[in-house]
């Protein structure tokens, strides 16, 4: 095990996915010659060569549909999104090309890519550029949608998703790129150890009961997860003891890890980053509801984004966006106000 951030565990699984597998590439704006835009590539172009690190023009429909031609052929891409913001105007070669190509074909082609980027609040990066977008890719049958929320998930579920036979839309939460291992480690013992093996995986579909309670369970992902974290420690002073679990992946949805704490702790509450209408935490609300009900004591409790666009300012930003403290309130609300 190592300590690490964020950014350096992509940067690994990356490394030792190119070193072991000649068919993977990389393709994106600037992740050759100007390093990556967040460091994630760096040294990369010196080490690998130019025809397995592609700059590419800003054209993210080019760079996907580039990627789709490439997976059908027999490589693995990995076609970086400066923000997966930009994936926008690829999503219709996502949606109606990588993600159907293996079941119009009836199986006779693959499309073993990985769309990768930084997604979520940004840090002040304003309305086009801190969207949690997730839910339009987990929508969409054929597709596989990662969201790591640690370090060793960041690398563990990249590999897993570089050696998947479909595409994968690959998550990473941008204000977690570059803290510091001790910052993790002060949340949760272990939260920022990386395993080095160059075997070692996470897999796809499975989600991870991060910390274990038996007063509520509270449901995240991505970024989400660390506020959670956050949360049960100061609830845990209060005598509240939460189960937190990392949902890790939308799509697969692991719903049995969930419902199976309910079972023992009769709350739920469900936090995402992203705006609340038609988000994933309403689809896990819905399927808690169906799955679940005589379990319950008390009503699902969901803690979202507000739902406008992102506000340049960092006082809105802050408030428009879930906190720790969001989550301490809707816990104590499912508690009756314990």
């Amino acid at each position: 095990m190592a300590k690490m951030r964020y950014a350096d565990a992509l940067t690994l699984a990356l490394r030792e996915e190119m070193t072991a597998d000649e068919s993977v590439f990389i393709i994106g704006e600037e992740v050759g010659q100007y390093l990556g835009t967040l460091q994630v590539t760096k040294g990369f172009l010196q080490e690998f060569g130019a025809k397995r690190v592609v700059d590419t023009p800003i054209s993210e429909v080019g760079i996907i549909g580039l990627g789709i031609g490439a997976a059908m052929a027999g490589l693995k891409p990995i076609c970086e999104m400066m923000r997966m913001d930009f994936a926008l105007p690829a999503y219709d070669q996502i949606a109606q090309h990588a993600a159907k190509i293996r079941y119009m074909f009836g199986g006779q082609f693959q499309v073993p890519m990985v769309i990768r980027g930084p997604s979520g609040v940004g840090y002040q990066l304003s309305a086009q550029h801190s969207q949690a977008i997730e839910v339009l890719f987990a929508h969409c049958p054929g597709l596989k949608v990662v969201l790591p929320a640690t370090p060793g998930d960041a690398k563990g579920l990249l590999k897993s998703a570089i050696r998947d036979p479909n595409p994968v839309i690959f998550l990473e939460t941008l204000k977690l790129y570059f803290a510091k291992a001790d910052d993790l480690e002060a949340i949760q013992e272990g939260l920022s150890e990386v395993p080095e093996d160059p075997d070692y995986t996470v897999p796809l579909g499975k989600a991870n009961v991060l910390r274990e309670g038996k007063d509520v369970t509270i449901i995240a992902y991505s970024r989400m997860v660390i506020e959670s974290l956050k949360a049960a420690n100061r609830l845990a002073k209060d005598g509240i003891f939460a189960e937190v679990i990392d949902l890790r992946c939308l799509l697969p949805l692991d719903m049995a890890t969930p419902l199976a704490s309910i079972k023992k702790t009769h709350r739920a509450v469900v936090v995402q980053e992203q705006w609340g209408l038609y988000g994933a935490a309403a689809e896990v609300s819905a399927q808690i509801a169906e799955r679940a009900f005589y379990d319950l004591d008390a009503p699902v409790q969901r803690v979202t984004g507000a739902f406008v666009p992102m506000p340049y300012s960092k006082a809105l930003e802050d408030l428009a966006t879930p906190t720790e403290d969001d989550i301490v309130t809707a816990v104590k609300r499912t508690l009756g106000g314990k």
